[in-house]
């Protein structure tokens, strides 16, 4: 075993400031549903690609594989999508009723992109 390192803490110089735990949440809240924001953006877009261009690519064009790359690919992000949700949910203390509402939009295509206002709204509102 090993010993653990040492942590070295350097002082606040003139200007800086400490956050109190209220702005260290604040902080966290905002960025916490800023990636939620992106990683829904991203799946949405994949989740379109996946129906708009794989899949046809499938079943018009015979090749499979294009619906076995993006499909993975969506399904990786869906993943990310819901582990973040997850901890925006834990952090913020999000209703149900919103947690449910942003996960049906991502299950819907356009969806992400239709929410992303209203969760730029409620990221301001976390500020």
């Amino acid at each position: 075993m090993t010993a653990p390192s040492r942590i070295f803490i350097r002082p606040l110089t003139d200007g800086q400031t400490a956050l109190t735990g209220d702005e260290f949440s604040f902080s966290m809240a905002s960025k916490t549903i800023s990636f939620l924001r992106r990683i829904a953006l991203l799946e949405g877009g994949s989740f379109l690609l996946l129906l708009g261009i794989a899949m046809p690519l499938k079943y018009l064009a015979d090749m499979p594989m294009a619906v076995k790359v993006v499909g993975w690919l969506h399904g990786a992000l869906f993943v990310v999508f819901c582990y973040a949700l997850l901890q925006v949910t834990m952090k913020t203390q999000w209703s149900l009723v919103r947690c449910a509402l942003v996960f049906v939009a991502s299950l819907v295509p356009f969806g992400p992109f239709v929410l992303d206002s209203r969760m730029r709204a409620w990221e301001q509102e976390a500020r």
